[in-house]
């Protein structure tokens, strides 16, 4: 994607944004990025935050690099991003407890939450789109929601994967646990190669000393 069309895409996804958010951090800053799921069950629709985590290590070049924390209990590889530091992070954990592990590495790197970006899935949006949160409420997801409470703070920004939702109401809790279709996996790549460079973008204004990580104009 050329600069215009990251430009562009990045104005949509921030038009509903808070102008309230995190503040910003100087250059060499250290930041943690977070693929929230079940991580025995990478490929699900559910799991499509590690699946943007993988896509990220390979788009910075540490994708050979990850090794297993037990101190955290996650995958965990380290990547630079000019001068800045990004701790990429995958827990090896069930989602509706990805927040011990994101809590234990928060104290390992000596992060505060605002640090901390969340990836993970979003069933309010169709596959394809994307959106980035400031901060707030869970909105139900559990894996946010263990976040929230291990860290005793609401205050991460998000990154929201579209996975759709089924029609009936009943099978949602299987419509995540199963796999992308062979239609569906065909538009991944796009998809993740796109989420890694609003992710990139965003921690790139936000590592920029003096600019605010508020809404482009």
């Amino acid at each position: 994607m050329n600069r215009s069309g990251l430009g562009l895409l990045w104005s949509r996804l921030s038009r509903g944004m808070s102008r309230a958010g995190p503040e910003p951090r100087p250059p060499g800053k250290r930041w943690l990025v977070a693929g929230l799921g079940n991580y025995r069950l990478q490929g699900t629709r559910h799991s499509v935050g590690m699946a943007v985590l993988n896509q990220l290590a390979k788009h910075l070049n540490v994708a050979d690099q990850w090794k297993r924390q037990r101190q955290c209990c996650a995958d965990v590889a380290i990547a630079r991003l000019g001068e800045a530091e990004l701790v990429l992070l995958k827990p090896r954990q069930f989602m509706n407890v990805n927040g011990h592990s994101v809590a234990q590495a928060a104290k390992m790197y000596q992060l505060a939450a605002e640090d901390i970006y969340l990836v993970h899935d979003e069933l309010d949006k169709p596959l394809g789109k994307l959106a980035m949160k400031l901060g707030g409420s869970a909105s139900g997801h559990n894996g946010v929601r263990s976040c929230i409470n291990c860290l005793n703070s609401n205050v991460m920004p998000r990154l929201r994967v579209g996975i759709g939702r089924p029609t009936h109401p009943g099978a949602v809790e299987q419509y995540v646990l199963d796999r992308f279709t062979a239609a569906e996996q065909e538009r991944l790549p796009p998809l993740l190669e796109q989420a890694t460079e609003v992710l990139l973008s965003h921690i790139r204004q936000r590592s920029l000393a003096g600019t605010a990580c508020t809404s482009p104009s």
